[in-house]
């Protein structure tokens, strides 16, 4: 597990501890509810649940010498409980207790990471408003198109985060499954009804058919919705590190007092933790790539899928809970510089405007193409001597003749974007 990233919460949820507390938790519901049809007797039961203690480092001692986790579980449960043992892990499999164990875990972190999503989501709208009027030069290719402010980008982040919000709880829901239906999920030993019973007891749904496990499908979706969330933190995080070079520098990672930025160059303020952001999605995207390839297994069941789910669920739970803590703290206190915002979007000399003169030209009757070449002439102009887009309009004989000088100062205006941009926030819901 990627420890140094653990949180306190997700860490305590992933711990060994806790693993064998959630299976503990589960046996004892299965002999609860196998008490409650007459299958064990109540004494036993009031017997195992207030005797039913295990030590990690006891099960450990014993898997080093049976090489099965479940079994060490149970022998080291048995040499507390003593004889009424017996009625522990009565007609399952060990399966039945690790993925009904293992969906309470995926639910528990789920539903963390859940709630910080939610977070994420009302941050990024907040500063969607606060910087609705912030003029911002809009890039395609890298290079500068037409202007956008910055809050209209902080609003396309919160829609997208407000749809991974919707995948991720319905790829909790749909991992809440549990199953107690045996080796090979005839429920040969127990009848199905335990298995509904438990489940329920347990907060979770029982598997409408199984196998020896819950199908991996379930967990392909669970860590494919956390891969695709990465993603979009990765967007956000590339976009912070694009603005934040010198050369652009329309926003930057806080830089905290007495932090450090290069070993080699005092001067440096560099964007680690959006450089971090899009390392950890990678780790994201392949392990949901594995989490795909464990649902092919032989048969009825193997264990290839075991191992490796052990590092990769935590992990990518992990890694979400660590990277929304991040990502939260870092937009919540993001350094923008709207001065240099305004100083890129004059960079060019107005060329940004050339598809409003465009436009003007066509709706006063010249075709697309010779308005086209027209724009086109003047711009390359621009591009190649520095001169400022309007005074070369303003000295073309043949837009004059179509465009008047008040109409192309108009077409220059960068307020008409927040016509529509303040139709966008409306559909939104913004204020």
């Amino acid at each position: 597990m990627i420890e140094r990233y653990t949180t306190k919460e997700m860490g305590r949820i992933w711990s060994d501890q806790n693993k064998y507390s959630t299976w503990l938790k589960v046996e004892i519901a299965v002999s609860e509810i196998l008490s409650e049809m007459g299958e064990v007797p109540k004494e036993s039961i009031d017997i195992i649940k207030r005797k039913a203690k295990f030590s990690v480092k006891r099960i450990n001692e014993i898997e080093s010498t049976v090489h099965h986790d479940v079994i060490a579980f149970l022998t080291n449960l048995s040499e507390n409980i003593g004889p009424d043992s017996r009625f522990i892990h009565m007609g399952m499999t060990s399966s039945d207790l690790l993925d009904t164990s293992l969906a309470l875990l995926c639910k528990e972190s789920g539903e963390i990471i859940i709630d910080k999503v939610r977070a994420f989501h009302k941050l990024l709208r907040n500063k969607a408003v606060q910087y609705r009027d912030t003029f911002q030069i809009g890039r395609s290719h890298g290079v500068h198109a037409e202007p956008i402010t910055f809050g209209l980008k902080m609003a396309l982040w919160s829609e997208e985060v407000g749809r991974h919000l919707k995948r991720i709880e319905r790829a909790v829901e749909n991992i809440a499954v549990g199953k107690i239906s045996g080796a090979v999920g005839t429920y040969q030993h127990l009848d199905p009804s335990v298995e509904e019973k438990v489940c329920e007891k347990l907060g979770l749904k029982a598997e409408t058919v199984s196998n020896q496990v819950v199908q991996r499908d379930h967990h392909a979706e669970f860590l494919s919705s956390l891969a695709m969330f990465g993603s979009t933190i990765e967007k956000v995080a590339i976009e912070i590190r694009h603005l934040q070079r010198t050369e652009v520098l329309e926003a930057e990672e806080f830089f905290s007092k007495g932090q450090k930025g290069s070993s080699a160059m005092p001067h440096k303020r560099n964007p680690i933790i959006t450089e971090r952001m899009t390392g950890f999605s990678r780790i994201l995207r392949s392990n949901a790539h594995v989490g795909m390839e464990n649902i092919a297994l032989w048969h009825e069941r193997d264990i290839s899928h075991s191992s490796v789910e052990r590092i990769i669920i935590p992990d990518s739970t992990n890694l979400v809970d660590y990277m929304l803590d991040k990502m939260i703290k870092l937009i919540d206190n993001l350094l923008v510089y709207p001065e240099n915002m305004m100083a890129n979007i004059n960079k060019t000399n107005g060329l940004i405007f050339s598809q409003e003169i465009l436009l003007a030209l066509i709706n006063e009757g010249l075709t697309r193409e010779s308005a086209y070449r027209l724009v086109q002439k003047n711009a390359m102009k621009v591009w190649e001597d520095g001169v400022d887009f309007k005074e070369v309009l303003f000295n073309d004989n043949e837009i004059m003749e179509v465009l008047t000088k008040e109409k192309i100062d108009n077409l220059f205006d960068l307020n008409k974007i927040m016509i529509n941009i303040n139709k966008i926030y409306k559909r939104l819901g913004l204020k």
